[in-house]
């Protein structure tokens, strides 16, 4: 029998949505103090006035459902699937009122972009946009790829065991340190020890090919942050290709690199322990399908001669290919490149590495490095079922982090996220086709939406029709929390619809 949700279900929801609210406004008064220190008054009041309305609505929330009740399983689940939706929403207000987007739906569509760390944009005239919000763009990725439910768990929720159900929520499921509200923490600091030397080579970079000191300093920073976390925004409408510069190019792949790997593969570097690099099932799947994948992608350009310079298959095919496996999105190349240039057999190495993705808890959507491990080995497994003899024992194990045993619920939660994945690259290539493109554009564009990826072969515009826009927002959101979430509220919806 289904329960009905209860009033108190629904209470202690409101309560932990209306605290990460609250901290979503918190984060709004950077930009703010952006947009005073470069003199830009309308932008500034923009922040003023959302900071206002996610201020009262985190304040209404939390009073009218205060409870000292922690979550349960269910509850947490909720809460960080509403609390992605509503920082869409109210993240969106300040990019509506700089009049840079068509609609309220284009800056929704910006919003859970960035969150999401895809990266897809729908800005108008982005050259031209105030630097508090091209900050806000940019600081939305970096809030996005810890995760929402990371700040609430850092700094606003202390000691509670549904901070945990919140974290495993956000599609993360590995602790680094035992208590959850450390990790969060660690997360964060290792974040913002990256984004001070990140955005310190990509500023003397910037400074070296001839930007003014703060304009340089402010495009490391940006640069950095939607690099990081897997995003790909940049301040300017050619993205990456603005620069023309290969040190540029090339800080910018270690990064998207850096940011691709597991947070608790960092953690073991950190602490000293560099034979994780070369035992981890996780990096030695990522090193081995990066080599595949560009290898088809080489293939490809090579058939057409698009680039026939070794230095210029690195800068166009190794780097987009970087930024597809990594799930970042930056681009050295205009979108309709791909369809004009690159081929069939290029754009097909691409979308399998934008599908498979980076490392799990990582700021890197897609299927996942770890998953795509596990199935190799349980596939290598049953080879070795079939070949040896039958009263043989076969015992298979894996390294990450420890040795662990190849179980079957463990290949079933492979198998089933990864199954779910395909479905919803396959989905949204179905919308798509229906709206007129081509099979194998929808399918990049369905693929980078859904892996939070971010590159785009020219579908995604002001333009596209908003069937696709809303299609291509579930698919960032659902995507990035990795579905569990997302069952999650489904199932509560359907319990308050037939549950007694």
């Amino acid at each position: 029998m289904i329960l009905k949700p209860r009033l108190e279900d629904l209470k202690i929801i409101g309560f932990y949505l209306g605290k990460i609210i609250l901290g979503l406004a918190i984060t709004m008064f950077i930009p703010i103090l952006i947009g005073l220190s470069f003199g830009e008054i309308n932008p500034t009041l923009d922040f003023a006035i959302a900071v206002e309305v996610t201020v009262i609505i985190g304040l209404l929330f939390t009073r009218l459902c205060r409870t000292d009740k922690d979550l349960n399983w269910m509850q947490g689940m909720i809460v960080v699937s509403l609390s992605w939706i509503a920082a869409m929403i109210l993240s969106a207000v300040p990019l509506y009122l700089s009049g840079h987007y068509k609609s309220f739906l284009d800056a929704c569509f910006e919003t859970m972009s960035g969150f999401t760390t895809t990266g897809l944009s729908l800005a108008q005239n982005l050259d031209h946009l105030s630097y508090a919000h091209n900050l806000w763009r940019h600081l939305g990725p970096f809030i996005g790829g810890q995760g929402i439910a990371i700040i609430a768990l850092s700094f606003l929720l202390k000691g509670t065991s549904g901070a945990f159900k919140m974290y495993v929520g956000e599609g993360r499921d590995e602790r680094l340190l035992p208590n959850v509200v450390h990790t969060a923490r660690f997360i964060w600091l290792i974040s913002i020890t990256y984004l001070i030397i990140g955005t310190l080579a990509l500023g003397i970079a910037g400074i070296c090919i001839g930007l003014r000191p703060v304009n340089a300093f402010f495009h490391g920073a940006c640069i950095f942050m939607a690099g990081f976390d897997t995003a790909g925004f940049a301040p300017q409408s050619q993205n990456i290709l603005y620069y023309h510069s290969l040190i540029f190019e090339i800080i910018t792949i270690v990064i998207m690199i850096v940011g691709s790997l597991n947070f608790n593969f960092h953690y073991q570097l950190w602490m000293g322990n560099r034979k994780e690099t070369f035992k981890n099932i996780e990096s030695r799947t990522f090193f081995i399908s990066i080599m595949l994948t560009f290898f088809i992608v080489a293939i490809g350009l090579n058939q057409l001669g698009v680039y026939p310079q070794a230095i210029a298959l690195f800068r166009k095919g190794f780097f987009q290919l970087i930024s597809a496996h990594t799930t970042t999105g930056y681009m050295t190349v205009y979108a309709q490149q791909f369809i004009t240039d690159w081929g069939n057999l290029a754009l097909f190495g691409l979308i399998c590495a934008m599908a498979l993705g980076g490392c799990i808890c990582s700021t890197a959507g897609g299927i996942k490095m770890l998953r795509v491990g596990i199935i190799c080995k349980a596939l290598k497994e049953d080879l070795k079922r079939i070949i040896m003899p039958e009263k043989a024992i076969v015992i298979e194990k894996f390294h990450h982090i420890k040795e662990i045993f190849l179980e079957d619920k463990i290949v079933r939660s492979a198998l089933t996220i990864t199954l779910a994945y395909i479905v919803l690259y396959g989905l949204g290539a179905l919308v798509g086709m229906c709206y007129g493109y081509p099979f194998l554009e929808s399918l990049f564009e369905s693929t980078s939406a859904a892996a939070n990826v971010g590159l785009s072969c020219g579908i995604t515009s002001p333009t596209m029709p908003a069937a696709l826009k809303i299609t291509y927002i579930i698919q960032m959101w659902a995507g990035r929390l990795e579905f569990m979430s997302v069952f999650a509220i489904i199932g509560f919806l359907v319990a308050a619809v037939k549950g007694k």
